[in-house]
């Protein structure tokens, strides 16, 4: 029952260059500008500590502007600035690590940024969006898989939907090397990191 693929028995149709998509009136209507509400959205990761387990993240401060069209999923687009100020792990040192040049360099680099390039429906209610994520000054491809978890009307009148899904990247890749080797062998922190993604958003008039 996805967002971008749902029936009923008699609706409009598109054609493309390609192919004839049928359009159901329901999806269609969720067409439109949407802002993300941070207070019902998180943005997460986990990473592997010391080899044995995980901790895990958010960022408190984002602020996001998302495009969906419900009649042709490649149209939708998304654009997401993360504050790095915010990061939160349960402990303040360990914060403050993150927060300096070892890792984020948050004082040279607030912002963590996300534009996307492109969007398909994989099937069902899942979908992904394919874009440019820049951490510090380094910019690389990021593909995160979602999953459309709803649309409905909130007791203020607001309409909203939702959606969870999230990522893997090596930290690398963006400049984030920092290590320490392990006296048993191995190192304290993973090279890869998954990211999570918890999503609400309200459509603007």
């Amino acid at each position: 029952m996805g967002l971008f693929t749902r029936r009923t028995a008699s609706q409009p149709t598109v054609t493309t260059a390609t192919a004839t998509v049928e359009v159901d009136p329901a999806l269609a209507a969720l067409t439109g500008d949407y802002v993300i509400d941070p207070s019902h959205s998180s943005i997460g990761f986990t990473v592997r500590h010391a080899m044995v387990t995980n901790v895990r993240g958010s960022f408190g401060e984002h602020e996001g502007l998302l495009h969906l069209d419900g009649s042709d999923p490649a149209r939708s687009t998304a654009r997401i600035d993360v504050r790095i100020g915010s990061v939160s792990t349960g402990i303040a040192d360990r914060d403050a690590h993150l927060l300096s040049s070892d890792f984020f360099d948050a004082e040279l680099f607030p912002l963590m940024t996300f534009r996307s390039t492109g969007a398909e429906a994989l099937g069902g209610d899942r979908y992904r969006i394919s874009g440019d994520l820049t951490i510090k000054d380094v910019t690389r491809p990021l593909a995160i898989d979602l999953e459309f978890t709803g649309s409905a009307t909130d007791v203020y009148g607001n309409e909203r939907v939702g959606f969870e899904g999230g990522a893997e990247i090596l930290r690398s890749d963006w400049g984030l090397t920092w290590n320490a080797a392990l006296e048993a062998g191995g190192v304290m922190v993973s090279d890869k990191v998954k990211l999570t993604f918890d999503i609400s958003a309200i459509k603007q008039a």
